[in-house]
This record gives C-alpha cells, structure tokens and sequence, in this order.
C-alpha cells in the first residue's frame, strides 16, 4: 500500500498523525500549523504589544522548552518587538530540579536569552527537599504550588518585565477545570480558563499554549530534536491532579476532541453573581505585601506553619485552631521578603552568566 500524501501540502510524505484533528500530515506542515495556531492565540488574545519585557517560565521540561523554542521563532517571524528572558524557580528538588536547570542553562545558550533563576532557600530559607522531610509526601504540592507562583512574581518583578507567559498547555487546563469541579472551588473554576491574568500588583501572566495538546507538544519538541528534561518531579505521583490525569487521558482516548471540549464547557461557566458576592476581595498580605484574599498570604501561613513546626496551619481547620491556641507568632520568626510591585521594580538586575 502506497503511504499517503500529506493532508495538507498534498506533496510530501505523511509521517504523522494530529492527536488534535487526526489529519495525516507531513513535519513541515506540522510545524507550519503548530505554530500557526500558537500565532493565532496570542494574536486574538491580544497577549503582547511592542516594546513589553516578557519572561518565559523555564523549568528544562518539553512544555516551557517548547514555549521558549516558539516564543524566539514568532517574535521573529511577525516582528513582536518583545524582549525575551528565561525565569526559573529552583525548588531544591536533588535529582530532579538540579538536573533540569542545566537543560535550562543550555536553552539560554541555544536562543541567547538572558537567564534569572530564583530559589526557594534564596526566598523562603526552606527547599522541597526540606519541606518533604518535614511534613511527608500528602500535602507537599500545595506548599510548592503555593511557593512557585509567588517566586514567579517575585522573579519577573526583579526582572522588571511586563509580563510572564507559562508553558500551560490545553491537558493541563482541561485538568485543572475537572479538578475544580470535583473539588467544588467556583472561584478557581470562574478565572482557570482565564488565558490572561493579572492582579493590581501583580506581573500580567498568560498561557500561549492554551489551545496546545501536549502530545503535539511532544512532537513537536521530538521532530525538531530541541533539547530538553524529560523525568517527571519525584514528589508528584501522589499529587490529586494525577486522578484527574488518569481520567481525562481516558476520555481523549475514546473522543480525541474532549481536551478542547472540556475547555470550551469550562469557558462557558458563569458565576451567579450571589455567589461571586461571597468571594473575598482581594487586598495585600500584611506581612509580605504580596497579593491576598486575607491578612496573610497563603504563603507566609505555610511558612509559618513550618517555621513553628505546625505544617499544616494553612492546610486544615484543626492545624489552624492549633496555630491560633499557640498564641502571636514570635518576633524572630523568619518571614519572606517584602514584595515592591512590578511599578517600582529595579530593572538592572543580575542574570546567570551566558
């Protein structure tokens, strides 16, 4: 049987499958449409504008390696006019974070961006390593999901750039909303399709990869032979998302459409606004002035919570009353930095050298 011709170009050879549409498609015509679509989401979007200081979430694994790959090639390509930096958050994970900050380091020599990389002792005065010796494997995604959003922030505001984009790609999105729906949260199921966010104090954050499904991120990263860490974190195996995981790659295996689908349903929840009523308001944590719905940030309550060896004060009500009948938090507590918002923040900062 002679191989079919590709679906698109009808010249070359196909040699793939889309996991998004099914057409048969030779590598040309894959990147062309890959690209394409990334082009077409951040231009409707309206992510960018001339001039914007933008840093790219690097962590050395296939989705932000990918992310930093296109980035560099459309802003080229359609004349973005952005500055591009490379961001990585060190959370002390020996034998997995370690070893991808060096694919991240050759990923700066490869597309010749500057490098910041923040870490969790540099901020927090704790790693993971520590922080899952402390308190076990059960709870220890939140402290790091907790953690890393913050060190983002903090580390484009050093950056003093205008925008943060992530390799969030459409599994992940579609993951989160399953989440939210098992979990209940309606405040996090009304803003996690959200492409673009941004707080008043805040780095403006977007997912150019929204529309993305990760298997074509693989192979896009695989056919294009980009260098990148491929072993998943030592700690997450136990993490919640993985049931949702599990769940949604059993739905894309029967409807190959349902990634999209489910990210369409998501787009379309509306919030009764009795409900959006009861929502806190957002203010600034007293302590570290960094965004939150309470006094203190989620945070500072988890680094309290191990500072005064009660690890779960900001994960359950009984950690909670136990923190509370313990009394004021002592002067020497170790407590993060204070947060300057992106207005106010030093540009001339240092990155890893090249």
């Amino acid at each position: 049987m002679a191989p079919k011709s590709c679906a698109l170009c009808h010249n070359a050879k196909a040699i793939l499958r889309r996991p998004k549409t099914g057409q048969q498609i030779c590598k040309d015509c894959f990147f062309k449409v890959f690209e394409t679509e990334v082009h077409n989401t951040i231009t409707e979007a309206q992510l960018f504008k001339p001039g914007d200081r933008v840093a790219i979430g690097a962590s050395g694994g296939k989705d932000s390696t990918v992310l930093a790959y296109v980035m560099k090639t459309l802003n080229e390509r359609y004349q973005y006019g952005l500055q591009l930096f490379l961001l990585s958050i060190d959370e002390g994970i020996t034998g997995y974070r370690d070893d991808s900050l060096e694919t991240v380091k050759r990923n700066q020599q490869q597309y010749d961006m500057p490098l910041k990389i923040l870490s969790y002792d540099e901020l927090y005065g704790w790693t993971m390593d520590r922080v899952v010796s402390t308190i076990g494997k059960k709870n220890n995604c939140t402290f790091c999901g907790v953690f890393r959003r913050q060190a983002l922030d903090r580390g484009a505001a050093a950056l003093g750039v205008d925008h943060i984009v992530t390799g969030h790609n459409a599994d992940d999105i579609a993951e989160t909303i399953l989440m939210n729906i098992m979990r209940g949260d309606i405040a996090r199921l009304g803003r996690c399709t959200v492409i673009c966010t941004q707080g008043e104090d805040t780095i403006r954050r977007s997912k150019p990869f929204k529309y993305a499904y990760e298997k074509e991120i693989v192979m896009y990263a695989y056919f294009k032979k980009l260098d990148y860490f491929s072993t998943e974190c030592i700690y997450s195996p136990d993490a919640y998302r993985g049931h949702a995981r599990a769940f949604l790659k059993n739905l894309e295996a029967a409807r190959p459409s349902a990634v999209i689908d489910i990210i369409h349903s998501g787009e379309a929840f509306e919030v009764k606004d009795e409900v959006r009523a009861t929502q806190k308001a957002q203010q600034t944590c007293k302590r570290c002035g960094y965004m939150s719905s309470n006094d203190l940030c989620k945070a500072c309550s988890l680094l309290e919570g191990l500072e005064r060896g009660m690890s779960t004060a900001a994960i359950t009500d009984k950690g909670r009353r136990k923190l509370e009948a313990s009394g004021p938090a002592p002067d020497n507590l170790r407590t993060i930095p204070y947060f300057h918002p992106p207005s106010t923040a030093a540009i001339d900062v240092p990155v890893e050298p090249r």
